[in-house]
Order: C-alpha cells, then sequence, then structure tokens
C-alpha cells in the first residue's frame, strides 16, 4: 500500500567535481560544471510545488561550490530540511558562513586510524574531519560521522564509538557499502557481520536503517517485486541543471530542466520512466542507500516497518521528527 504519493527528497549535485578520490566512488573521475544559482532558486521553487521536503546538497564535494552556502540558506529559508556531506576539508574554512543553515551535517570517517581513513580517501583528510567536529561544535552545530561500513573496517567501529562518537557527542551513521556499475566494493557482509552491524546500530548516538540489512539479507532489489521506488520518490538534479531518471548511479535517461522541473517532472514522458522504476535490468540486486531510504519510507512493505524505529530514533536525536512525521499525501 502507498503511503505517499509526492517525491520526498531532492538529490542536488552541486558538482561532480571533489578534492578527494575515494576507492569506492567514480564520481570525482567525471568532468563537471558548477550549477547556478539562479537555477537553484527557480528549481527550489518548484521542488516546493512538487512537495519534496528534504535536498541533499551533495556532490563530489558540495563544499568545493563558491555559493553552497547561498544554496543551502535559500534551502532553509524556503523550510526544507537541508542536508550535507564532506570530507571536512573545507568545512573549517567555511563552518562560519554554514552556520545554522544545514539540518544534517555530516562528516565522512571510515576509520578511526588516520593512516586507513586516508588511505581509503586517496587523500589527507582524517586531521580536517577532526578539526571539523571541533569547530561545529564551537558554532553549537550537531554533525554527524557518515562511516561508509565494509568487510575490512567494521572492526573499528568500537574504537571509533568509544574515543570520537561519545566524547564529542556525535551520531553515528552507519552506512553499507554498496557497489553500482562498475563501482565495486569486492566485499559483501556475511550473515554474521550483518547481525553484528545490526546490534551495534541499536546503540544510543548510533543509527543504522535496518532496512538496509534487511534489503541485503533478501540479496537487493528484485525487478519482478521492486522495492525501490527512486524516480517517485528522489528528484535527482545534475550539475547541468537536467533532471536523472531513475537515479544518478543508473540513470537512463536526462532531460534538461530549463526552467520548467515541476512540468519536467509530471510530464507523460517522465511518468513512463517512473514505471519502470526497479525494474530495470539494472536494477537487479541493487541496494544503493540513498535511494532505497525514502523508498521504503512510501510503502506500507516489511522494509518499512523494518525501517520505521531506527527513522524515528534518528529524526528524534536530530529534532526534525516533527517536521519529517507523518509524511502529507
Amino acid at each position: 500500500m502507498r503511503l505517499r504519493t509526492k517525491p520526498v527528497l531532492c538529490n542536488y549535485y552541486v558538482t561532480y567535481r571533489c578534492n578527494a578520490k575515494c576507492s569506492f566512488c567514480d564520481i570525482w573521475e567525471r568532468p563537471s560544471p558548477y550549477i547556478t544559482l539562479q537555477d537553484v532558486e527557480q528549481n527550489l521553487r518548484d521542488l516546493k510545488r512538487l512537495g519534496v521536503e528534504v535536498i541533499d546538497f551533495t556532490g563530489g564535494e558540495p563544499l568545493l561550490h563558491r555559493q553552497i552556502d547561498q544554496m543551502l540558506g535559500m534551502a532553509h529559508d524556503m523550510g526544507f530540511i537541508t542536508t550535507l556531506t564532506t570530507n571536512g576539508m573545507l568545512y573549517p574554512k567555511l563552518a562560519e558562513r554554514l552556520k545554522g543553515k544545514v539540518d544534517m551535517l555530516h562528516f565522512s570517517l571510515d576509520s578511526p586510524n588516520r593512516e586507513e581513513h586516508d588511505t581509503g580517501r586517496g587523500v589527507a583528510c582524517f586531521d580536517f574531519v577532526m578539526e571539523s567536529i571541533k569547530v561545529a561544535r564551537e558554532l553549537g552545530e550537531r554533525p554527524d560521522i557518515l562511516f561508509t561500513v565494509f568487510r575490512h573496517n567494521l572492526h573499528q567501529l568500537e574504537e571509533l564509538y568509544q574515543n570520537i562518537i561519545l566524547p564529542n557527542k556525535l551520531v553515528l551513521i552507519l552506512n553499507p557499502a554498496f557497489e553500482y556499475n562498475d563501482v565495486a566494493t569486492g566485499e559483501q557482509l556475511t550473515e554474521e557481520e550483518l547481525t553484528f552491524l545490526s546490534d551495534f546500530g541499536k546503540r544510543k548516538q548510533v543509527y543504522l536503517n535496518e532496512g538496509f540489512v534487511q534489503l541485503r539479507r533478501d540479496g537487493g532489489n528484485r525487478i519482478e517485486k521492486p522495492v525501490c521506488k527512486a524516480a517517485s520518490t528522489t528528484l535527482v538534479i545534475s550539475p547541468e541543471n537536467e533532471l536523472v531518471l531513475p537515479c544518478y548511479h543508473l540513470g537512463t535517461k536526462s532531460f534538461p530542466i530549463q526552467g520548467k522541473l515541476h512540468e519536467l517532472y509530471l510530464s507523460q514522458e517522465v511518468e513512463e520512466l517512473k514505471r519502470l522504476e526497479g525494474r530495470l535490468p539494472a536494477c537487479e540486486g541493487c541496494t544503493i542507500n540513498c535511494y532505497m531510504q525514502p523508498s521504503f519510507a512510501v510503502e506500507l512493505n516489511k522494509y518499512f516497518w523494518k525501517s520505521l524505529p531506527s527513522t524515528i530514533k534518528y529524526n528524534y536525536l536530530k529534532g526534525t521528527w516533527k517536521r519529517m512525521l507523518p509524511f502529507n499525501n
């Protein structure tokens, strides 16, 4: 049973450029422009008309965009819940300009060990994350740590939790790694490891969407009965100001927006692509977290119930639950 017909989220790619070279990501390899402030302003108005509630300004590294603070401020002032994930390298320099404009600020950190984290990210950024935590807390911000979970760093969770999360009163977000296109992690968590992860997610100040765990146990999305609702729950906007469907990672088609996002998203051609969400050959076995999370929230099934307690827990910790639940149809 569908609980919500309007889209929930916009993944707004401000640029594909990045100052890191993560081994589990290929976005930084792509040439890319930067989005314009004028296009963002028009698109935000249309996103509001479409019912979108959350704007995730992403990349690449979103802080590379010189007007990112203006975009976040604009979205925040319009009543959107704003999210941003950064490797931390530029945050200390921009923190004052970003203050109060990001509802969910995530610092990526994949190991409590400097050398291991920097190796995975392809650049020395561990110390920047530590400095970013300090600066953000001094400004009264409430950042989270986004930990991408692999088999090789699962055993480091305890050290990170005890030495970084608890002393700094942060929320730890567990983000199981996923594969897409030619980007492969080469690692699938075993049942025992999934159970460990699930148990760890029940600790205080830790968020793990249990739907992610269940989906991996089930072997990912199945095209004969898809759980993925990427195209109908999430709008993806590229740095070229195009609407990408059904999602960035498996996008089959891009539509120039040209100041008409509202009309475009409701057009017959886009509606036809929405009907294919989760049913394309490349969708078989998919576990891409950023599209599964909103998918779990709009349809009454086992993933909805698995996700609900952890989703309420996180939004309560961040003070956004009143704005997120219940969804308005």
